[in-house]
């Protein structure tokens, strides 16, 4: 009796003694999974301007991604020709090591949509962007724009580019920035050429790639309208924002968020693609 009295007794204090150590073994093993998911994660950004204006708009978007510790690269396009944009696109994330998240505002939703079937893009994020189809083209979906929509102040082109009306931009285009930042945005315009509006799409990204979409409420350059109709066509995660189009300058925080939300979630939607992928085989 004494000694199975002693037995209980060692294998009880074994119990308790293990306990601590099994608890601090998975806080490890979760700590450890929590720091190869965060090393794994897309720590590449690309930021893609759109037309009348240049990458600089991008600053406060880049200050927040860039102090919470991702890399970013901003394209400066010419939006001459799409094709040319789309190789400047794609010249910028092959300077890039891993996958990049690549990020479209406006026209740069068209070119992000060509250069996004590029291997190292892991997710496309747009910012009261165009997203087209195959086939499709910037033109093409602002003439087929919904009825009653506000039509932005574009100037007939002069020499096979566009210009916005100066003294309408601020209204149309940025209508929450500042007056004087909206006046240097209105006279540091830089011309967009027809021909990158007419550029199609020969394969979009969204149809394979995962999709985020920031969808401008008070823009009167895309209609809201439009921009639920191409992100629920591309199976896009939407979140909507009250803003004008340059939501980007305006916004800066809630831009970064999305931006930092796709990061994370295209490496949840690769892990998943690759459950998928071993349990169909």
């Amino acid at each position: 009796m004494k000694h199975q009295a002693m037995r209980r007794k060692l294998k009880t204090t074994t119990v308790f003694t293990a306990l601590p150590i099994i608890a601090m073994t998975l806080g490890m093993g979760k700590e450890l999974m929590a720091q190869t998911n965060e090393s794994k994660a897309v720590r590449n950004i690309v930021l893609v301007h759109g037309g009348f204006v240049d990458g600089s708009g991008w600053q406060g978007v880049y200050n927040t991604l860039k102090k919470d510790g991702y890399t970013v690269t901003i394209v400066q396009n010419s939006t001459i020709t799409l094709a040319d944009d789309v190789a400047t696109t794609k010249r910028a994330i092959a300077t890039l090591n891993g996958p990049v998240i690549l990020v479209g505002h406006s026209y740069g939703g068209a070119v992000i949509t060509e250069a996004g079937t590029d291997p190292k893009v892991a997710g496309l994020v747009y910012i009261a962007a165009f997203a087209p189809d195959k086939g499709e083209s910037v033109s093409s979906l602002i003439k087929s724009a919904p009825a009653g929509a506000p039509q932005p102040p574009i100037l007939p082109p002069v020499d096979g580019f566009l210009m916005l009306d100066k003294a309408k931009f601020p209204v149309s285009f940025a209508g929450d920035v500042s007056p004087e930042e909206a006046a240097f945005m209105a006279d540091s315009q830089v011309p967009w050429g027809v021909n990158a509006l007419g550029g199609t799409i020969t394969e979009p990204a969204w149809k394979a790639k995962p999709s985020w979409y920031l969808l401008t409420t008070e823009d009167r350059m895309i209609p809201p309208d439009a921009q639920r109709m191409m992100s629920k066509r591309a199976g896009a995660t939407v979140v909507e924002v009250k803003g004008s189009h340059a939501i980007y300058v305006s916004q800066p925080q809630a831009v970064a968020h999305i931006i930092e939300a796709a990061a994370k979630g295209a490496l949840v939607a690769e892990q998943e693609k690759g459950g998928t992928s071993a349990a169909a085989d």
